[in-house]
């Protein structure tokens, strides 16, 4: 599963919309939709674990193929 993929899955997993993780994460909105997009950007190692927390997951989860 993609990286793209499983932030969304997660996401919906715990109920919250894109403007809701983007609250959570201190990332703008946008930024997230792009990453849930089917051409996501790169990703620094900060934002994964800024994701990872707001997701109540390790940050290895979601780079695990």
């Amino acid at each position: 599963m993609r990286f793209a993929e499983k932030i969304k899955e997660l996401r919906k997993k715990l109920g919250y919309t894109q403007e809701r993780l983007a609250e959570l994460t201190e990332i703008d909105y946008k930024y997230i939709q792009r990453l849930e997009s089917k051409t996501p950007p790169a990703v620094k190692i900060d934002t994964i674990q800024r994701i990872a927390k707001a997701l109540k997951v390790d940050p290895s989860k979601l780079l695990d193929k």
